[in-house]
């Protein structure tokens, strides 16, 4: 006999599991069906974010920047440290660790919320009447079927493939393969130079690897501000030591018994270059597979993306799509933002993401975050701007801690001084970037922020720099 929902939700990531425990704080009998195992074959909520994305990089990277920091930092603290190493084992078991604690916090959250969590692939089969029936398998056999009211399809994305050259997790690796890597290969490779290969690349380089990443964008971080680009590339290139490579045009890649060889362009020479292993973080592409839409008509798009309105509602009635499988950036926080909204929107609210004001993080050493317009986008969109920049240098806590470079830049509107945009690189900057949302959000202007009393010392002096910066009133600089 079937269960009875008024919300299923299909995938236990971030969008999924936040909009779960949303629909039922509002009332709703609710379930979360969610099809992820781990090595072991455990069932493991959260997605591919916190099981092998976002949250085990950021162990890894942590683990990391700690072996550096011993080995080239401490001595200007006067701490000698010799023969210091890196057991590789016990760093993949602290990341290990970090998972299941999350997990079973968010298996806690449903308990605690009376949240239905139910394992399994969730297949839409049909719609009777006012209800859409959805069977969920395991290995093939059908081990559950649940009546809903309302869908939420939260099903994320899956790592782009190389054409021929599917990943193995052995010698040709995605996010998973790089974050469970048993020891430091001698030569990696990384194709791609965005948040994945620039983040895992920067890991396995300081625990002494040698890394190439190649890019086939002639432009680094072409997304971002390209004052902070260069000198992102800069730094990675010349402090973190990767040697990247930007407009190659890939060839022939083939893999040996124990090494891949990848045969590519660049500059109109011919280069071919032999890798113990190589990651291909080359994006994302959404992960609709085993969902059934063909069986209820839910419409795709031509890559592959569920479509939906602005309100995440898809072609099907009281059926919504949120995250990585859906329109806009493949973020953890633009997913559990969009799943909270669809949740309140059942309940009869109206809630907003405002596209516009999502941060962006690069979490290398030194991190990369922005939000809002750059100053690219402002030239080719004729708007008139003001800028203000400060650095790192001479700040007081960045010298402190041992990371004083890196550079906040702040655009404003040159006729209403509001906050277009705000860019940085530098320490800590994952968190800095949060008050140039929180003040777009509120639509300050740079008069706003440059008012505001910021502590001393603190590395958000030199945002509050940048501000004054803007009105041409910096105070160190």
């Amino acid at each position: 006999m079937s269960q009875q929902f008024d919300v299923v939700v299909i995938g236990g990531g971030p969008g999924g599991y936040v909009a779960a425990i949303r629909a039922a704080q509002l009332g709703f009998n609710t379930a979360c069906v969610d099809a992820f195992k781990s090595p072991e074959g455990k069932a493991s909520l959260g997605g591919t974010c916190l099981n092998v994305g976002c949250i085990p990089s950021k162990a890894l990277l942590q683990s990391s920047e700690n072996f550096h920091a011993i080995q080239h930092d401490f001595a200007k603290h006067g701490i000698s440290v010799d023969g210091a190493k890196m057991d590789v084992a016990t760093m993949l078991e602290r990341k290990n660790g970090i998972i299941t604690k999350n997990a079973g916090g968010i298996a806690f959250l449903f308990k605690k919320n009376k949240v239905a969590n139910v394992h399994g692939l969730a297949t839409l089969k049909s719609r009777q009447g006012e209800k859409w029936i959805i069977e969920v398998t395991d290995n093939g056999a059908v081990v559950d079927t649940l009546e809903a009211s309302h869908v939420i399809i939260a099903t994320g994305s899956n790592p782009r493939q190389l054409p021929g050259l599917p990943t193995d997790n052995q010698l040709v690796l995605d996010n998973a393969g790089a974050l469970a890597l048993a020891d430091v290969p001698a030569r990696l490779g990384v194709i791609g130079a965005g948040v994945i290969g620039l983040e895992m690349g920067s890991v396995w380089k300081r625990l002494g690897a040698d890394v190439t990443i190649l890019e086939a964008m002639p432009t680094f971080l072409a997304a971002a501000d390209q004052q902070i680009a260069k000198e992102a590339f800069k730094s990675l290139t010349k402090d973190t030591g990767l040697d990247i490579k930007l407009g190659v045009k890939i060839g022939e890649i083939s893999k040996g018994a124990n090494s891949v060889t990848v045969n590519y362009e660049l500059n109109g020479e011919a280069v071919k270059a032999e890798f113990d292993k190589l990651i291909v973080a080359i994006g994302r592409v959404p992960n609709t597979a085993g969902l059934g839409a063909e069986n209820v008509n839910l419409q795709l798009d031509e890559r592959g993306f569920v479509v939906v309105d602005d309100h995440c509602h898809t072609n099907l009635p009281n059926v919504w799509a949120v995250g990585d499988v859906v329109r806009g950036p493949m973020l953890a926080h633009k997913a559990s933002e969009e799943g909270v909204a669809v949740a309140e929107r059942i309940a009869g609210q109206k809630p907003h993401v405002d596209f516009g004001v999502i941060p962006w993080v690069i979490y290398t050493s030194p991190e990369i975050a922005w939000v809002g317009k750059t100053e690219e986008q402002l030239k080719a969109e004729g708007i008139e701007y003001k800028k203000g920049t400060s650095g790192f240098a001479a700040n007081g806590r960045a010298l402190g801690l041992g990371h004083a470079q890196g550079t906040v830049k702040l655009l404003a509107c040159a006729k209403t001084d509001r906050i277009l945009g705000l860019h940085m690189i530098g320490p800590m900057v994952s968190e800095l970037v949060t008050e140039g949302v929180v003040s777009m959000e509120f639509k300050a202007a740079s008069e706003d922020l440059a008012r505001i009393v910021h502590a001393h010392p603190s590395l958000s002096e030199v945002v509050h720099e940048a501000a004054l910066a803007a009105d041409k009133r910096a105070l160190h600089g």
